[in-house]
């Protein structure tokens, strides 16, 4: 198959008996600009998704508000105690949404991305993964502000986690069949980078709209949310359409690994174990392990940073939206620059260095809290110009270590071991609260994951896989 720009590589290359990495194929041969521009705009067109639904507007704003309270528990106002605990239900059961949704990746991801493997169809289930996103964002269209409707838009919200994660694992096989060694960091960082920018301009949009008062439309029935979903919907649509027309499929597949769906389990589990006791797989199977733990603790940097924000240092709402936009740009542009270091320091050390940073700053923080909004601005922003060179240095490792034809497969994996993990950020930050009463002590919950990440990261080597 050709993509018009050249021929695509096979799908495994030979060196005796073993086949050689994945990323080594291309050789020495760069990428078009325009396959690399059009991938990375995928990460840009669905970045709204998280950042404007997920974290700061729809779920935050409208759908865990008393706008889907009854009547009567709504007009209670906040101060009374059915009014919070009403409140504390529909957190609650979008954290049950989101609970669901990482069972579902868990069992889902790698076994649809072995499959992509076996026939050699990456671009189909990042299609379909992407279709079902946008069509997730449109139906929060008929989410309108009453109680019977609020499961609707938690079914909706977490559905779209689950096929985001679907087609985000094809999305990073595909990055092996744009880069070699000497340029996935830079690619991955480019990527990540958009997507943060891509969560920017989108945020920006929202504020700019809304202090406009919406040019004018009624806020009744939550139309401007709505709206919102809708809008981001057709985000995804406009700037998801270059990578479906411009990037290669990163292999022609392998027939051998074709099997029915649920023998694809079997195959999956015989799979991991092979990581493991293949010496020259092991350094793919530890890294899985570890990554899973500090990508854990990225996560809470960014799923209670808005919290620590508001309860700890005193946070209002346009402090919280202003800080999210700051936080965003920085991530995005560091990331962006950091892909360079990648390539030449290696991921591992980028790695090391951020989570270092990291941990040395969510420290601070916690040390200097008295200090007010200032130490949180400096060290928060601080903490957020890590968390992407170290997103993107992730993905560049596993990119490396990933035995060619194996692509979707290993990446489905990558989604599932953070899945699995995804409750250590969250329970050592809620631990520490209920030990101490005092929510500033969360921050050092997830300062203690980051650091076990960085130690199980310590002794894992930075070598090229085989298969």
């Amino acid at each position: 198959m050709s993509n018009g720009d050249h021929p695509e590589p096979p799908a495994t290359a030979n060196s005796g008996a073993v086949a050689i990495v994945g990323l080594e194929l291309r050789g020495d041969e760069p990428a078009p600009k325009k396959q690399i521009y059009s991938w990375a705009l995928w990460d840009w067109a669905t970045q709204p998704f998280h950042s404007v639904i997920l974290t700061f507007i729809f779920t935050a704003l409208y759908l865990t508000t008393d706008a889907f309270l009854p009547a009567d528990i709504a007009k209670l106002g906040p101060k009374d105690p059915a009014y919070v605990a009403a409140i504390a239900e529909l957190t609650s059961g979008l954290g049950l949404g989101a609970t669901i949704a990482g069972i579902g990746i868990l069992l889902l991801a790698p076994v649809l991305g072995q499959r992509a493997d076996a026939a050699g169809k990456q671009k189909l289930w990042l299609g379909i993964g992407t279709g079902a996103l946008i069509l997730c964002m449109l139906g929060l269209w008929f989410v309108t502000p009453t109680p019977t409707l609020f499961w609707l838009g938690v079914a909706l919200v977490s559905a779209g986690t689950v096929f985001s994660e679907i087609a985000s694992v094809n999305s990073n096989a595909m990055l092996i069949s744009l880069a070699n060694p000497k340029t996935v960091g830079r690619i991955s960082g480019l990527g990540w980078g958009f997507g943060y920018l891509g969560g920017i301009v989108a945020l920006v949009l929202v504020i700019v709209f809304n202090k406009a008062n919406w040019f004018g439309l009624s806020a009744e029935g939550g139309l401007p949310f709505r709206l919102i979903a809708v809008g981001c919907a057709v985000w995804a649509i406009v700037f998801s359409i270059p990578i479906f027309l411009n990037v290669p499929e990163p292999s022609l597949g392998r027939p051998d690994r074709k099997v029915g769906f649920f023998t694809s389990y079997v195959l999956l589990v015989k799979d991991v174990i092979g990581l493991y006791r293949d010496e020259r797989t092991r350094t793919t199977f530890w890294f899985l392990v570890a990554s899973a733990v500090f990508r854990d603790g990225l996560a809470g940097v960014f799923a209670f940073g808005a919290v620590i924000g508001k309860t700890v240092f005193g946070f209002e709402f346009g402090d919280i939206v202003i800080f999210g936009v700051a936080a965003n740009v920085i991530a995005g542009v560091s990331t962006i620059l950091a892909g360079r270091l990648d390539d030449r320091w290696g991921p591992k050390r980028l790695i090391l260095i951020s989570l270092t940073c990291m941990t040395v700053a969510g420290i601070a923080v916690f040390a200097f809290a008295d200090g007010g909004k200032t130490v949180f601005w400096v060290g928060g922003l601080i903490l957020c110009a890590f968390v992407g060179p170290a997103q993107s240095a992730a993905r560049s490792f596993l990119a490396r270590v990933t035995p060619a034809g194996r692509e979707g497969e290993v990446f489905g994996l990558y989604a599932t071991t953070g899945r699995a993990a995804s409750w250590i950020a969250p329970g050592a930050w809620t631990l520490l609260i209920a030990l101490t009463g005092a929510t500033k002590f969360g921050i050092i919950g997830i300062v203690v994951v980051l650091l076990a990440g960085l130690l199980l990261l310590l002794p894992v080597k930075e070598r090229s896989a085989a298969v």
